[in-house]
């Protein structure tokens, strides 16, 4: 059954045809992945698809009594409402019923000898089983637990735009429906928080239409990518790999039948100049047919973006960091930090949101002073730092001016001299956008364009902040080979693990209060963890749940209802899990190759989180029904 239907699509902006008369069609159950270089039009189609944005020509229709839900990359929320009340929106009798129960819940729990709360907490219980909520509830606290989002009293007006983004990305998971429309969900979340979401996208019933630059993310969710590519859509089923090779094959497979074209279309003018006469019907035809050939209008190509520009020579004395140590709002971030960067050196950093990982760069980059210890800088060091605001982008610039203040005239890699405006067609700027304000381009087109002015300055050590947000697969592939040439050294935060894997060679990951360095990219840090959480886990005690059976009832008193359950349903789970990981180990050690390897480690990093956490849980509840 077909959800979501677009037909005939067009949209335009600035004279600038985005999509041209487009169709495409979403299945039930269906996980379409929608890529497509910046500025391509993807946003503009998703927001077209949610009904948000009209296009110019065209229909939308979605299915009777399919429901849908949009995520957009920067969701407009009320400030005043809570964390809650934004989460738990919806009017269907379960979404009701659970906003309802969750905020009496949270009352008892501030005054639980209140009889009137207790009441209605009982009263509410009967209402979620009537409605069948009790496994959104579950859910949502998974999804609550995994976003990191506890306070959900706080206004969501005095919240970072990084806790916004997750707050709308929880009341979109929770939310029932058919069909999920997200547009970056990857970007401003951690690693770990990224895997927990492929996994449960993965086994959702639910169909999904997404933008991602996130390429292991493509290859696990999704099973049919749609490119966008010079207002047209073309349509690969299976995964990111699959969309690989079937697009090579179809650039292939164009360049031979114009080829062909070509040389039809020159034996045709040969005749037609040797003095070929339209005295026949058949010779008319023939000369119409040449016209038609020759009035035929190939479809657009892009160009490749293309990355080239000199590089200065670099010491051997490049940065020594000294035993730093940084506090941010009474919270220690770093403790004693050292590290020692070579002239080759290609360093990741990760680690959860909002412990020090942008902090650690401001102060590589000299932005922020340690509060103790000293960051050492060689003298031929020409430190460029891409970071995630685009510090310096004026919206209200024009395209090229902005190049030209970097410079007027730049050195290529091969030694030829360019000008701003053939850097800019370089990097994708067609000529008519270099006279553009900044402010008319995607968000994406901005951080490209960002990205050329910092490269343009011929650094010999980059310091990348997240430089795969709101870059395409395009861009962020023609990065990672110039990064393989680089001569300099780098030092990179991301929460991409591809890119990662693609440019790291070592990992400073940030973990439980302190600061550890891993040899190889990111996969090889995700098995390493994996198996050592595995292992800490089979160590643990398997609780026995005859043990809550017997348990006298004034013990269960001492819980809520909510809680009564949960002990319940934690102790159901917890065995499954184990049994769950032993399965994934057996296949882990009998994994065929590094693709197979990936997926299974990051399996077993999901269970053996959800295992821990089911741990947690129920030791702490069983602790209080004991008490």
């Amino acid at each position: 059954m077909t959800i979501l239907t677009l037909e005939a699509i067009t949209k335009q902006f600035d004279e600038r045809p985005l999509l041209r008369g487009i169709d495409l069609g979403v299945a039930q159950g269906e996980r379409v992945g929608l890529v497509g270089v910046n500025g391509s039009g993807k946003t503009t189609l998703l927001r077209i698809a949610a009904r948000v944005e009209q296009p110019d020509t065209g229909r939308v229709s979605v299915a009777r009594d399919m429901r849908v839900a949009y995520l957009p990359q920067n969701p407009v929320m009320d400030p005043e409402r809570t964390a809650l009340e934004q989460i738990f929106q919806g009017d269907s009798e379960a979404m009701q019923v659970l906003r309802a129960y969750e905020q009496a819940s949270a009352a008892l729990a501030a005054s639980p000898a209140d009889a009137a709360l207790q009441q209605r907490v009982a009263d509410l219980v009967g209402r979620m089983d009537a409605a069948g909520a009790w496994q959104i509830e579950q859910d949502a606290r998974t999804i609550l637990s995994k976003l990191g989002i506890a306070d959900l009293s706080a206004p969501v007006g005095t919240l970072s735009g990084g806790q916004r983004r997750r707050v709308a990305m929880a009341q979109t998971l929770i939310s029932p429906a058919d069909l999920l429309i997200l547009d970056e969900p990857t970007n401003h979340i951690d690693t770990e928080t990224i895997a927990w979401l492929e996994g449960f996208l993965s086994r959702a019933t639910f169909a999904l239409l997404l933008v991602t630059h996130d390429r292991y993310f493509l290859e696990r969710v999704v099973n049919r990518i749609v490119e966008v590519d010079m207002g047209k859509l073309y349509s690969y089923p299976g995964n990111y790999a699959r969309f690989l090779e079937m697009k090579e094959a179809r650039a292939v497979a164009q360049a031979s039948e114009e080829a062909r074209r070509q040389t039809i279309l020159r034996k045709e003018i040969a005749w037609l100049r040797q003095g070929a006469q339209a005295r026949t019907t058949k010779q008319q035809a023939r000369i119409d047919r040449i016209a038609d050939m020759q009035a035929v209008e190939r479809d657009p190509q892009r160009g490749e973006l293309e990355i080239s520009v000199e590089s200065r020579r670099l010491g051997k004395r490049v940065i020594e960091v000294k035993q730093i140590s940084k506090a941010m709002g009474g919270r220690a971030l770093i403790r004693d930090l050292s590290l020692s960067v070579g002239r080759r050196d290609r360093i990741g950093i990760v680690g959860p949101n909002g412990q020090g990982k942008t902090t650690l760069l401001n102060m590589i980059a000299g932005r922020l002073e340690p509060d103790a210890g000293a960051v050492e800088v060689g003298e031929t060091v020409h430190m460029v730092y891409y970071d995630q605001e685009s510090a310096g982008l004026d919206p209200s610039q024009r395209v090229i001016d902005y190049v030209k203040e970097g410079a007027e005239l730049q050195r290529t890699g091969e030694g030829a001299l360019i000008t701003a405006s053939q850097m800019l067609q370089r990097f994708l700027f067609p000529p008519n956008t270099h006279y553009s304000l900044i402010g008319k381009l995607s968000g994406g087109e901005r951080r490209r364009l960002y990205l050329l002015r910092k490269l343009i300055e011929a650094p010999n050590v980059l310091l990348l902040d997240e430089p795969t947000n709101d870059l395409d697969i395009q861009t962020l592939s023609v990065l990672e080979d110039y990064l393989d040439e680089f001569a300099g050294a780098l030092i990179t935060v991301s929460h991409d693990r591809y890119f990662l894997d693609r440019t790291a060679e070592r990992l400073l990951v940030f973990e439980q209060g302190a600061v550890n360095e891993y040899p190889g990219g990111y996969s090889a840090y995700e098995a390493r963890r994996a198996a050592r959480e595995a292992e800490a886990a089979q160590a643990k005690p398997t609780p026995k749940p005859a043990q809550a059976a017997q348990a006298p009832a004034a013990k269960s008193r001492r819980l809520s209802f909510k809680e009564q359950r949960e002990l319940k349903e934690l102790e159901e789970r917890i065995p499954q899990l184990e049994a769950e990981q032993e399965q994934i180990q057996a296949a882990l050690a009998a994994a065929p190759g590094h693709a197979e390897l990936t997926r299974l480690s990051s399996e077993l990093e999901r269970s053996a989180h959800e295992l821990e956490a089911a741990f947690e849980r129920w030791a702490a509840l069983a602790e209080r029904a004991e008490g």
